[in-house]
């Protein structure tokens, strides 16, 4: 039985993956989480004792790092400080968990010789124009715009060099925009669903223009398991589903889907930096390692999206309230 230890693993890509691997496959898990506002121990629970095992901590405790990586066979970096609007607001923490927890993390990989994966954004690229064709692939060289994928871009270039320069037995992947399960309703896609739900209109950033390439938590998990499985060690592997769509696209999708009015939103001021376009090429992910998305329709994952955030209101509701209120203090 492989052990697991999957580092944010309570947060919203950390736990999805968990669920993902305790369905797929025989592995042992163990989840090291700091529990901040976005981590939630309610998206891990009920997990089976004999497979499973959660440790409260931070990544940049080194003394329990060491511990835990030195009692598991690969290690699954998930664990970041993830939200721009927030790393405009006060970027500290992202340095700190972002650089320093890497740094601790790779450090004790490379000292007890543990496979290791490390997870990161797109976002490292910088943007694209909204009428250019290109895509980003495994080549783009990293232009980071916010505190949060400037620290993602340093946390990626740690890896490479521990890689190089002491042997570091490591993946990395850059994936598009995630949606799905257990995502906290401060981002975009579950806030605007959690709004129609209550009865509010969704909020547009500027005239809703911005493009992502959306991309179903479980696809991810499958991606990162093809990975730790069958990666090239010193490699990088973009995730990415096909589904560019402009916010105005996805919030139309959201009302129809929810049976509301087509034009039942609110724009508000665009955010700071705010990046225009992310496409990701993942035919080096498909070719060499044999990978496909599930949702390859985005339509058919955002009703699956829908449909979990209905059915599952006491999980997100303890958050709604305070993530509102702190949007109108930020007037959006």
């Amino acid at each position: 039985m492989q052990k697991l230890l999957v580092t944010g693993g309570a947060g919203f890509i950390g736990s999805n993956f968990v669920h993902y691997v305790m369905a797929h496959t025989d592995s042992f898990v163990t989840v090291l989480d700091k529990i901040t506002y976005a981590g939630n121990v309610e998206s891990i629970k009920h997990l089976p004792a004999s497979r499973f095992r959660f440790v409260k901590g931070d990544i940049a405790d080194a003394a329990l790092v060491d511990q835990l990586v030195a009692e598991h066979d690969v290690v699954v970096h998930y664990a970041a400080e993830s939200h721009n609007d927030n790393s405009l607001h006060d970027p500290r923490p992202f340095l700190d968990t972002n650089i320093i927890g890497t740094y601790t993390l790779i450090e004790a990989a490379r000292k007890h010789d543990k496979r290791f994966h490390h997870i990161s954004t797109d976002e490292v690229y910088g943007d694209l124009e909204l009428d250019d064709p290109e895509r980003f692939n495994e080549d783009t060289p990293y232009n980071p715009s916010s505190p949060y994928s400037s620290t993602k871009a340093g946390s990626d270039l740690l890896v490479r060099a521990w890689v190089r320069s002491f042997g570091l037995r490591a993946t990395i992947s850059n994936c598009s925009n995630n949606y799905g399960p257990y995502q906290h309703v401060e981002k975009f896609i579950p806030r605007q669903i959690t709004n129609v739900i209550d009865g509010i209109r969704p909020k547009l950033y500027g005239k809703g223009e911005n493009v992502r390439d959306w991309i179903h938590a479980d696809d991810h998990s499958s991606a990162v398991l093809a990975i730790i499985d069958k990666g090239v060690i010193g490699d990088t592997y973009l995730i990415g589903a096909d589904g560019e769509k402009n916010n105005l696209e996805v919030v139309a999708l959201i009302l129809q889907h929810m049976g509301q009015a087509p034009d039942a939103y609110d724009h508000v001021v665009d955010r700071a930096g705010h990046d225009l376009r992310y496409a990701i090429d993942s035919s080096k992910l498909r070719r060499e390692l044999g990978w496909s998305p599930q949702f390859s329709d985005f339509e058919s994952g955002l009703e699956d999206t829908i449909r979990w955030y209905r059915d599952n209101e006491t999980w997100w509701r303890p958050q709604k309230a305070a993530t509102e209120a702190k949007y109108r203090q930020q007037g959006q």
